[in-house]
């Protein structure tokens, strides 16, 4: 006698057809095409990400912006992103996540348009604000889209493509952008998204088949949410911060502990609440715990230490940011290669083995660029850049695998947003924590390289702006006449101090990415095989 279904087991049975669907209907659903369209989806908000930052300066000028709006052209990006994932998964999970996708899509297409057509920096900063909610709903819906097409057994592999597209979409921003604002406008970086968002969401109503859980929760958690959504801006506005205010500054103090007692509350509320908006029980599986913590450190040390890359090509070494991006495509291309080989290695052997080695040659990644002096080769640069894309690769798909996979399939939307979530905690706090330590290693030694070069001392009031644009790499403009020894001389000082602050910092990424390598060993396959009910 056949034994009843869990309930588990009855939200993983799809609805029973009549008769197979025909014509274009027959597309629907269809896991390859599904990918197809999540990944047109992603690629706007990955490649945003990066793009946007080409065009800052140019936006500034343009629209006579302070230093301080230019800041919040990025930040409210990054907060509103930030703090919204986990709500979107939620979302997504309650009423679907072909519905969460569609309006994603197309309410990131339609900020994009507004940030072009605005005229002045206030309505730029309210649109990005708006990009990074509509931006947050995309990123969870994805991956629960593709847990509901794709079955058990491939459903590494897609995850691995899908992650090839984000790594793609954001190493290609800066020649996207450097392309678009050198040849058309500031305007055009945020047009491109217009097309885009049109493709994903015409696609998405041909092609896509809502996925959602029968069981999942019918109300939402509002004090959870508004506790979550306070501890995470705090967080991440504290991090985000924390370099202008001065870690120990009051102000630094005061949004972190903030952050602290607001998790805190929010972790007591979860134990009290009828339908939580994230079950404590849900970290009670340590490979799920462990990924988690595991994607912060790997956006710790890879975001983090790739942060200053761009500033060592352009600045150091003289580069546009098209030749830049150029010189970051063995990067980008191991990632596009690396992430869906991961993923079919997942798939056969499981993810821990794919991700402690991803780990370990990210490491030796990072040590090697720790490495690289004012004058290293293209070769030699294109070795780490290399290894960093294989490194990377397993890490981002196996990391997803463990997270998505052991969560409760009625939380899948919640999983993916959480997952989303710690990419960005983890990005943000190891850009401010590696640019705290670099700009106190450049600032240490730019004066005794200074001296070394022959150069005379710096007035005290000069030496502030001299600290600043060094920690960039870029060297002080000289006064006309200076002999040409001169400005060779400052330059040399400048690009030997940055780079001795970007060896340090890449030193201590090492050190991060080992400490994820050993955090893998703790991950396994996700116990939740079978996708979710798929509802027509």
């Amino acid at each position: 006698m056949s034994q009843p279904l869990t309930k588990t087991a009855k939200a993983a049975v799809p609805p029973q057809r009549s008769a197979p669907p025909t014509g274009l209907a027959r597309f629907q659903g269809h896991p390859w095409l599904t990918l197809l369209t999540v990944a047109v989806g992603v690629m706007m908000v990955a490649l945003d990400g990066t793009v946007v930052a080409i065009a800052n300066p140019v936006i500034q000028s343009d629209l006579g912006a302070s230093p301080a709006d230019i800041q919040w052209v990025t930040s409210g990006y990054l907060l509103a992103l930030a703090v919204f994932l986990i709500t979107a998964g939620k979302i997504g999970d309650r009423f679907g996540h072909k519905s969460t996708f569609l309006v994603g899509a197309a309410g990131f297409a339609a900020t994009s348009a507004a940030i072009g057509f605005a005229g002045n920096i206030q309505l730029v900063i309210a649109c990005r604000v708006l990009q990074g909610l509509f931006g947050a709903l995309l990123q969870p819906a994805a991956l629960g889209l593709l847990r509901g097409a794709f079955p058990a057994e491939k459903l590494n592999m897609a995850i691995g493509i899908w992650a090839g597209v984000i790594g793609a979409s954001t190493a290609a921003g800066p020649i996207v952008g450097g392309l678009l604002v050198e040849h058309v406008s500031w305007q055009s970086v945020f047009f491109i998204n217009i097309p885009v968002g049109i493709a994903a969401v015409a696609l998405g109503l041909w092609i896509l088949r809502d996925v959602r859980v029968e069981n999942a929760a019918k109300s939402f958690d509002v004090p959870g949410i508004a506790l979550l959504s306070v501890a995470m801006f705090a967080l991440v506005w504290g991090i985000i911060k924390a370099p202008t205010w001065g870690w120990s500054d009051s102000s630094t103090l005061l949004f972190l502990g903030g952050a602290v007692l607001a998790l805190v509350l929010f972790a007591f509320w979860q134990t009290k609440a009828k339908e939580p908006l994230i079950p404590l029980s849900l970290f009670r599986s340590v490979p799920l715990s462990a990924g988690a913590l595991l994607m912060v450190l790997m956006a710790f040390a890879f975001f983090g230490a790739i942060f200053f890359v761009t500033f060592y090509l352009q600045n150091v070494h003289a580069m546009t940011p098209v030749q830049a991006g150029v010189h970051l495509l063995p990067m980008t291309g191991m990632m596009i290669v690396g992430a869906p080989a991961a993923g079919a290695a997942i798939g056969k052997v499981g993810p821990r083995i794919p991700i402690v080695v991803g780990m370990v040659l990210t490491t030796v990644a990072m040590y090697g660029m720790s490495t690289l002096t004012s004058d290293s080769g293209t070769g030699v640069m294109s070795l780490w850049f290399v290894l960093m894309g294989l490194g990377i690769s397993p890490v981002m798909v196996g990391a997803t695998e463990v997270i998505v996979g052991n969560a409760p399939l009625e939380l899948s939307g919640v999983a993916g947003g959480l997952q989303q979530a710690a990419m960005q905690v983890g990005g943000s706090l190891g850009t401010a924590v590696l640019g705290a330590v670099m700009a106190a290693k450049v600032t240490d030694v730019l004066p005794g390289n200074w001296a070394a070069a022959g150069l005379p001392p710096v007035d005290p009031a000069q030496q502030a702006g001299l600290d600043q644009a060094a920690q960039l790499g870029i060297a002080p403009p000289a006064p006309a006449g200076t002999p040409e020894q001169v400005v060779q001389g400052m330059a040399t000082a400048v690009h030997e101090s940055f780079v001795s602050g970007m060896s340090l910092a890449f030193a201590v990424a090492a050190a991060v990415a080992f400490a994820a390598a050993l955090l893998g060993l703790l991950t396994k396959r996700g116990a939740t095989d079978a996708g979710p009910a798929v509802h027509i």
